[in-house]
């Protein structure tokens, strides 16, 4: 068993009765997250709490290349055509951001015109291909960018997101690097770390959730990515 798996299982041992935890095995091929998972992942997220289901939250890497953007994605789609609600990503991610290429959308505006600019949030998204679907990129990056999201204005436009939208996805930087993603957990209702298998350093991911919790950030699940099987996948789905 790799130590990866390991934390992944010592991690949600060690989540309270009052947070959400999850254990998730998933796979990565072909650039595409496995669909199976990502409806998984999101019906234990999302869907399965009775009481108060978080409807704003962040994705985080612990460090950069562990396929954040690419799950994001996947589960903003799973959700959009899922549920009834509707769903609007964020990309938050002003170090490395993807999202409008994965999404095969434009990056004209977005959330750094929303927090510079007055206007209604929806104003500053596109509709993606998919109903209800929207994605709110990072709009025009300069090198002080990043200051912005732990400006005053971001509480305010993630508020804005939440009564428009039912479901927000946001897509942030590495845990490891930066602090932007306990910024913006603080205003979500949790965070989901992502790792990678065999890559994600088990004290790197220990020390993420170690800081979201002294942040008071609810840690709502945990995804070990990329992660590969010794069998081939037929004989796999057959145990």
């Amino acid at each position: 068993m790799s130590k990866n798996f390991e934390l992944l299982q010592q991690m949600q041992r060690d989540q309270s009765d009052s947070v959400s935890s999850l254990l998730e095995e998933n796979r990565y091929s072909g650039g595409e997250w496995a669909s199976d998972e990502s409806l998984r992942l999101v019906q234990q997220i999302f869907l399965v709490q009775a009481q108060n289901p978080p409807r704003v939250v962040v994705f985080a890497g612990i460090d950069h290349g562990n396929g954040c953007t690419e799950i994001c994605a996947s589960v903003a789609e799973t959700l959009a055509r899922n549920t009834s609600g509707s769903v609007c990503i964020v990309e938050a991610n002003f170090r490395t951001p993807g999202l409008p290429e994965l999404l095969g959308s434009t990056n004209s505006l977005g959330l750094t015109d929303a927090l510079l600019q007055d206007g209604p949030i929806r104003s500053f998204a596109n509709p993606i291909g998919i109903d209800k679907l929207w994605l709110l990129s990072c709009g025009k990056l300069t090198a002080d960018s990043a200051s912005l999201l732990s400006s005053e204005p971001v509480k305010a436009r993630l508020a804005e997101l939440r009564a428009e939208f039912d479901f927000v996805i946001v897509d942030a930087p590495p845990l490891t690097r930066y602090a932007d993603a306990i910024a913006l957990g603080q205003l979500s209702d949790g965070v989901v770390m992502v790792l990678e298998a065999e890559t994600t350093r088990k004290e790197a991911a220990q020390m993420a959730a170690s800081n979201l919790r002294a942040s008071r950030v609810p840690i709502l699940g945990a995804v070990l990515n990329k992660r590969t099987f010794p069998i081939p996948e037929k004989l796999y789905k057959l145990l």
